[in-house]
């Protein structure tokens, strides 16, 4: 792969394997060929409906090939693709939309009264364009071919921040191939790679980790529409995969089902090199519990602005239990003290990453992007140390964000919302351990004396404006909460005043 844009590496495999399976779904098999000729009449769509390079196209859809033939599309065009996290409320994604200003929006039938309520009705089914892009014929119904310029953005993908303010993080098709570089060679993607895909594609994990190298590097992929443990099971017992990413909360309901199937999970995930996991910490006991039945676990670490690949645990190194292992091949590490002196090994730190699958800025917000890097290091956010070894450990995070279930929750974003609740005077949200989903949101309260809100309330009115996954589970109303002098409150001391109410 010497080109730097992802539909040229794409491309190659159309030419030396033509009719080998490139995705499989529920309906059917599409070669590479195939797939190759389907994205270049999408390209053509979105060309002849006005497009140009840097627009915005936005889509809501479950796990579709269509969103692959999207991406590589408007890797071609230079027109950045939106992947809608199908999760959210119509308020949520009309703060994303206002942002962005996509030129097309497309929704699938599942989510259509969602994006109508988003959008006040200006957008188009995702079906009907596909089929009128595939079925155009006559003068200009050539297809598209080429590629964008490697500096070209490709994937805007939203990152609420510890201000609550979503942020596009702008990924380019450099970003996007060398993510792809460092999946392929911390895994051994090839063409014999068959990878069974179901985390959402509207995630850098669901899309970049696994989904994207084993097409780049002429590998087959199941693509599942969505997350179904017992489905799931029973594709891994069918078609015997080389690879597949979980992250803890799935990979919890799995053994579970399992289990429930009288199956032994080795029996189950035998043909894998090793489980890949990631978007979170994840329990060493969640992993021993692999481990000891034969399936050898091993972690990918990043985030949204890293592509994510950026730190991978190689499989012959799945003993050291606990680390998300060493810099991925296209990407450098530094562990910052809150001195600025570089940390020795043992030491403590905020990890810095540098490397070219990076995203370049934050959509239309030079602040926040200026605020993110620390001499062209993007400042992770995430404490943690190297070893005496070399192997990375993340011990924490320097900022507030909550992970349930591999869903990002930041606690800015919740207060806000709760707050805007009339009968609210304050809020402060912070995560607690929950051993389904490895966290989850608590809300501590300050009512209003009159007409205050109660928990019936809240949780009505967070289940109007929030994503199931941000929701608080639990709700503890007190008279004021611990602040600082500059008026800040003092969460350390919530945790404390959380675990009086427990019970």
């Amino acid at each position: 792969m010497e080109t730097e844009a992802i539909a040229t590496a794409l491309s190659r495999w159309a030419d030396l394997t033509p009719d080998k399976p490139a995705v499989v779904t529920r309906h059917g098999s599409i070669g590479y060929a195939a797939l190759e000729a389907r994205i270049g009449r999408v390209a053509r769509a979105l060309h002849r409906g006005g497009l140009d390079p840097g627009d915005r196209v936005a889509v809501c859809a479950p796990n579709r090939v269509e969103l692959v033939e999207l991406l590589f599309a408007c890797s071609r065009l230079g027109v950045m693709l939106v992947v809608v996290n199908n999760r959210l409320t119509a308020h949520e994604i009309a703060v994303q939309f206002d942002d962005c200003r996509p030129t097309l929006v497309l929704a699938d039938a599942a989510f259509a009264d969602t994006i109508r309520e988003a959008t006040a009705g200006d957008f188009d089914d995702l079906d009907r364009f596909i089929e009128t892009a595939h079925s155009a014929t006559g003068p200009g119904g050539e297809t598209i071919g080429g590629s964008g310029a490697p500096d070209a953005g490709v994937l805007l993908v939203y990152t609420s921040g510890t201000t609550g303010r979503p942020k596009g993080a702008v990924l380019t098709n450099r970003s996007l191939l060398y993510t792809a570089r460092n999946g392929i060679e911390h895994e051994g993607f090839d063409q014999a790679s068959v990878t069974v895909s179901v985390l959402p594609m509207f995630h850098v994990g669901g899309l970049n980790v696994q989904l994207l190298p084993t097409l780049l590097a002429g590998g087959t992929v199941i693509l599942e529409e969505r997350f179904d443990p017992a489905r799931l099971v029973d594709l891994l017992v069918l078609h015997r995969p080389s690879h597949l990413l979980l992250v803890p909360a799935a990979m919890q309901a799995v053994l579970d089902r399992a289990a429930t199937a009288d199956l032994g999970i080795g029996e189950v995930m035998g043909s894998l090199g090793a489980l890949n996991c990631g978007s979170s910490i994840v329990p060493v006991e969640l992993i021993d519990r692999f481990a000891s039945n034969g399936v050898p676990v091993v972690q990918v670490y990043g985030a949204t602005e890293t592509g994510p690949t950026a730190i991978v645990l190689a499989y012959e190194n799945a003993d050291r239990v606990g680390s998300c292992g060493t810099p991925a091949a296209h990407t450098e590490l530094r562990i910052l003290l809150p001195s600025g002196d570089e940390a020795e090994p043992g030491q403590v730190g905020e990890l810095l990453v540098r490397g070219p699958n990076l995203f370049v800025r934050y959509w239309e917000n030079p602040e926040a992007t200026a605020s993110a890097f620390l001499d062209g290091w993007y400042r992770t956010g995430d404490l943690g140390y190297v070893d005496r070894d070399g192997f990375t450990y993340v011990t924490g995070r320097t900022k507030e964000l909550i992970i349930s279930g591999g869903e990002n929750i930041y606690p800015a974003e919740v207060e806000q919302c709760i707050e805007r609740h009339p009968g609210v005077v304050a809020a402060a949200v912070l995560g607690t351990p929950d051993p389904r989903w490895g966290e989850t949101p608590v809300a501590v309260v300050i009512a209003a004396d009159d007409g205050g809100a109660t928990e019936a309330d809240l949780t009505s009115w967070t289940r109007t404006h929030l994503a199931g996954y941000k929701q608080p589970t639990r709700w503890v109303f007190v008279d004021s909460m611990p602040r600082t002098s500059l008026g800040k409150v003092q969460k350390h001391h919530l945790r404390e005043l959380l675990d009086s109410h427990r019970g």
